[in-house]
């Protein structure tokens, strides 16, 4: 594997929706999510990383150092006992085990983080294995996501459907059809930021530099594979990404984002289209130490 990353990061993702919902709120009969004070949509950081596990278990499908931890069907604590069954240890044997090495709740958390993308990436908590003192810890992830925010407000429409096709006889004898109904934006285009910490990623997960581009490329193609009648017409438009020269970074973040400049045209009214935006960075006013990569 890699070396580990040396450099900080922050990073702004631009993404856009067309006709569909971008992240359903259930306390809200899956209706899109809204900032209920200015209109703005949003997408939770969960939905974004779940996204990103997703391409992640796709094309590294089966490769060693890259399974997911958190993933449907699959239970947690069937993944946390692969590291005790890894160190011969189970529930009779962990107290002995403590005593003859005192580091080795330390090896189990570097093993899940070796064979675990995300806790590699994202962190986790990995204490629902409590059995008699069994539990492979915590660990905070050097990658973090903020909340997306639309850039102008959005405008949900509740669309109503028919069924045609019926599930019993005495449904067939009903002639109106079953009505139904779906949310969706007709147009919204939505920033997240990231935050990649090079300290917590060489103290603590060893995420390292192919990680790094991996995480890049499940970034730009995260909606690649999750097309979905409900999410209409979902892209990656634009990563902007921010190198510091240190591990510790070299300007606060927000100056960073703070280069960067997205609205809409004059002429539109309503955006329909991300053409119908103009988008810029001002790399002139970046502080030194700092690059600009725009993806």
């Amino acid at each position: 594997m890699a070396d580990v990353i040396k450099n900080k990061y922050d990073f702004a993702v631009y993404f856009d929706v067309e006709n569909g919902n971008p992240n359903g709120d259930p306390d809200a009969g899956n209706m899109p999510r809204v900032d209920p004070e200015t209109g703005h949509g949003i997408v939770t950081d969960v939905c974004i990383k779940r996204k990103i596990r997703n391409y992640v278990d796709v094309v590294k499908e089966d490769e060693k150092g890259y399974n997911i931890y958190i993933k449907s069907g699959v239970t947690l604590n069937a993944k946390d006992k692969t590291a005790f069954d890894n160190f011969n240890i189970d529930e009779k044997s962990i107290k002995e085990a403590k005593k003859k090495d005192g580091d080795i709740d330390r090896k189990i958390r570097d093993f899940m983080c070796e064979n675990f993308f995300d806790i590699r990436t994202f962190g986790a908590v990995m204490t629902t294995f409590v059995k008699n003192g069994l539990n492979c810890g915590q660990v905070k992830g050097p990658v973090q996501f903020s909340f997306a925010r639309s850039i102008d407000p959005i405008l949900p429409q509740e669309v109503s459907i028919t069924r045609c096709a019926v599930t019993t006889e005495k449904d067939a004898e009903d002639k109106t059809n079953t009505i139904g109904n779906k949310f969706i934006v007709p147009y919204g285009l939505y920033k997240a930021e990231g935050y990649i910490s090079a300290n917590l990623a060489r103290k603590v997960t060893g995420f390292s530099e192919d990680d790094l581009e991996l995480l890049w490329n499940a970034i730009l193609n995260m909606f690649e594979f999750d097309h979905a009648a409900a999410r209409g017409k979902m892209a990656v438009r634009k990563l902007v990404i921010f190198k510091h020269s240190s591990e510790l970074g070299n300007a606060p973040s927000y100056k960073l984002f703070d280069t960067i400049k997205v609205h809409k045209k004059d002429d539109v009214e309503y955006p329909r289209q991300f053409s119908d935006y103009d988008f810029s960075v001002d790399t002139d006013a970046l502080p030194d130490g700092v690059e600009c990569i725009i993806k």
